[in-house]
């Protein structure tokens, strides 16, 4: 009788187990979702391959792989082949880094070389 009775326990343990693993892998699932859905995502406008472009364009993947090297998108639009998208999103100064998500959004104007200030504005919650 009482070995019935371990293998009935051995049994349901098992049964556990699995279900914890399961609900384990679905939670994992559900904060990846999560951390995904409120990754820093990032608009940088450019004026083709001139310096000032080049080095905005090296700092913020810079800024980006030390501070948010998980978690974050970049986008490069270069204004003398998408002007619409400039004009789209009210952009006057070229380089300009738009931080579109989380909110609130921000705007960075320049070669980003002041990483503090960008961090700043990309930091804000």
């Amino acid at each position: 009788m009482v070995t019935r009775t371990k293998a009935h326990a051995l049994r349901l343990l098992a049964v556990l187990a699995a279900r914890i693993r399961s609900a384990a892998v679905e939670v994992d699932d559900i904060v990846s979702a999560l951390a995904k859905s409120m990754s820093l995502k990032l608009r940088l406008y450019v004026a083709g391959g001139g310096p000032n472009s080049a080095r905005a364009i090296t700092n913020i993947k810079a800024i980006c792989a030390e501070h948010f090297s998980t978690g974050h998108s970049l986008e490069i639009v270069d204004l003398l082949k998408y002007p619409q998208r400039g004009v789209d999103d009210h952009i006057i100064v070229t380089p300009t880094l738009l931080k579109l998500s989380p909110k609130p959004s921000g705007r960075v104007i320049g070669t980003l070389t002041d990483t503090m200030q960008v961090l700043m504005v990309l930091e804000r919650r």
